[in-house]
């Protein structure tokens, strides 16, 4: 895991000073127990299907990964030169935990797997994600998932 105290000048001041948003502290809405929720998967990795477009520098949107994925049919083409994919290399629920997803379901902990899951590249700026989050949002809610696993990266 990369530690802030072990980056170089001026990366580490960088980061340091980077604004970070601040979220109200309970959610907006309420929903069934996870016993009955759709879970989907939404990933700062950069990783999209086989046939798919890379993403671009700074990229806002997001691809769109089917829940029968496999390891092998995706690609990360995260942009940041400081980003580590050998975890990705060797598991990919380290960045895309979709077989975890499917042991909660088959466990009962969770209610079902949404159709789809997604994938932003990370290095982009959140404000230029605004369009896309709400596009997204839609999507997800037309496939009825009604919790969302992030997983920044």
């Amino acid at each position: 895991m990369a530690r802030l105290d072990r980056f170089p000048e001026p990366m580490r001041s960088h980061l340091a000073d980077l604004p970070c948003p601040s979220f109200q502290t309970h959610p907006w809405i309420t929903g069934p127990e996870l016993s009955k929720r759709r879970v989907s998967l939404i990933s700062t990795a950069g990783l999209h299907l086989r046939g798919d477009r890379p993403f671009q520098s700074m990229d806002g949107d997001y691809r769109v990964i089917p829940e029968t994925a496999q390891a092998n049919d995706l690609v990360m083409t995260h942009i940041s030169t400081n980003f580590d994919r050998t975890g990705f290399q060797q598991d990919w629920n380290v960045v895309f935990p979709l077989d975890r997803l499917h042991e909660l379901a088959q466990e009962g902990v969770i209610g079902s797997i949404g159709a789809y899951h997604y994938s932003f590249m990370g290095a982009a700026d959140p404000a230029s994600m605004a369009t896309s989050a709400k596009k997204l949002a839609d999507l997800l809610q037309g496939d009825r998932v009604d919790a969302a696993l992030l997983v920044p990266v």
